[in-house]
């Protein structure tokens, strides 16, 4: 096989997740780095820190693939204090390259965080939320499930699916019949409650929703809020998959030292 560049790995990331299908208030796209190396392997994670620059280097990884930009907000400096700053510097010093695909795979149709999040809990029957066109990209999924289940049923469902220990649930809403009909949305998704109960969902998957919205939607629909990084830590599956489909003899980690920024206690 040639010589992979870093260009190529990043090809296959926007062939599949076009950068067209991300916000206008996104920076999905190259963070930092140079794309015309030779690219010797790359690190999937969900977040960029410092330690993660120095777990590229340990590995012999000259790309980081994260879901989460790690520039968002506009920079004024680039010095040693500060997770984005810090990242930055030593990104460059290493000469490391970094691509973010935020809500370019939030909005993907069939592979994009939502879709994942359906196959896990072994959905079937999927439809987008919010669909932006004729090619199915849109925000958040809504299906069935393969049998039934209870509320707490299904809670309990949800946390081992997504590996969160709590999940902050509806205490309002009538928990008679079971639910068959369930929407999601990976990350913070409490703008489509709205198109959950349009669609019919009995049950809506998010994370990151308000207090008002547990009051206001109780009797409509049961809201299931798990962590933001539990919901969107499949991130690293889906650009693994979509990774060694096109390029099968690549070095490709999972991040082994990244944590979720919260912890239950």
């Amino acid at each position: 096989m040639s010589q992979i560049l870093i260009r190529d790995v990043i090809a296959v990331i926007e062939e599949a997740f076009p950068l067209h299908y991300q916000e206008d208030y996104d920076n999905t796209g190259l963070q930092v780095g140079s794309v015309m190396r030779h690219c010797t392997g790359a690190l999937l994670c969900v977040d960029v820190t410092p330690e993660i620059i120095v777990e590229a280097e340990s590995k012999g990884c000259n790309l980081i693939i994260s879901h989460h930009p790690l520039i968002f907000n506009p920079i004024k400096s680039i010095v040693t204090a500060g997770r984005v700053d810090f990242s930055i510097y030593k990104a460059i010093k290493n000469d490391i390259t970094i691509y973010s695909c935020h809500t370019s795979v939030d909005n993907a149709p069939l592979r994009g965080v939502s879709w994942k999040m359906a196959e896990m809990l072994g959905m079937k029957n999927l439809t987008s939320l919010e669909s932006r066109g004729a090619d199915r990209a849109g925000s958040g999924v809504y299906g069935e499930l393969p049998e039934p289940l209870g509320h707490i049923e299904l809670v309990e469902r949800v946390k081992a699916a997504f590996g969160s220990p709590v999940a902050r649930c509806s205490s309002l809403t009538p928990m008679r019949d079971k639910i068959s009909r369930l929407a999601l949305c990976g990350g913070a998704g409490g703008f489509l409650i709205p198109k959950a109960i349009e669609s019919g969902a009995q049950a809506f998957i998010a994370s990151d929703c308000k207090h008002n919205q547990f009051l206001d939607y109780a009797k409509s629909i049961f809201l299931i809020d798990i962590g933001h990084f539990e919901s969107e830590e499949c991130t690293k599956q889906i650009f693994y998959q979509i990774i060694r489909e096109k390029i099968p003899n690549f070095a490709l980690y999972y991040s082994e030292l990244e944590k979720n920024p919260i912890i239950y206690l």
